[in-house]
């Protein structure tokens, strides 16, 4: 295991290992510890009583943080048409087609998300190869592929997360910023929590979340007790 840094090591002893925290006490914590000299991103890390192996099992989609996460999305768009337009007026930052098939078939990633209509996805498809492995491949589970392009772009742009169980039964997503306001952090905090209570698979059996943990980027987790969402 690689050796903690020295600010870390001094964070870890301000947490309770054996403690689950109120999120407000956990909130003002995480502030306490993260000690970075850049804005650390905070995220919410969930442990998940599920077996992703299954099909009836599987937890993935999107949803808008009242807060949003402090950064700003790139957002491409795969239209054509009137589409294009409307990707536009929306405040897309780069639209087209073919064109811009070529340009990532040439190795350009310049974005964040891709939203893509229906009728281009037989096209858009075909860069599964080097946009599966990147997480950047649209999917209407998170609404990524939609007509309803002007709404999924001004989705993205106001904070939309994306939230998806790995094979370790794990969901990571971010919540934000440590220069949020503790309240703001709070309640992007309790509408992602709601929001994976409200699609906990019918099949899944026992104890739903098992742990669940907000952390800075260079900081150690938090244990938080969400007994109150179970």
């Amino acid at each position: 295991m690689a050796k903690r840094g020295k600010r870390y090591q001094e964070a870890v002893k301000l947490i309770d290992r054996s403690k689950s925290y109120d999120i407000n006490e956990a909130v003002a914590l995480l502030k306490e510890t993260a000690k970075a000299k850049f804005d650390e991103t905070v995220e919410v890390a969930f442990r998940l009583g599920v077996d992703p192996k299954k099909a009836d099992q599987q937890i993935r989609g999107a949803f808008v943080l009242p807060h949003g996460t402090g950064k700003t999305q790139r957002v491409l768009v795969f239209a054509k048409g009137e589409k294009l337009k409307e990707a536009e007026a929306a405040g897309a930052d780069y639209v087209g087609d073919q064109d811009l098939i070529n340009k990532i078939n040439q190795g350009w990633f310049d974005f964040d998300v891709i939203v893509a209509t229906p009728d281009m996805m037989a096209e858009v498809g075909k860069l599964g190869r080097v946009l599966g492995p990147k997480g950047l491949m649209p999917n209407p589970k998170t609404g990524t592929v939609t007509f309803e392009v002007e709404k999924a772009v001004k989705e993205i742009k106001a904070g939309k997360v994306e939230y998806r169980v790995d094979k370790q039964s794990n969901i990571h997503v971010p919540i934000g910023k440590v220069s949020f306001d503790n309240q703001k952090l709070v309640e992007n905090f309790v509408a992602l929590v709601e929001t994976i209570v409200k699609v906990k698979p019918q099949a899944a059996k026992g104890v739903y979340m098992k742990n669940v943990a907000i952390t800075s980027t260079m900081g150690p987790g938090i244990r938080v007790d969400v007994s109150n969402y179970r």
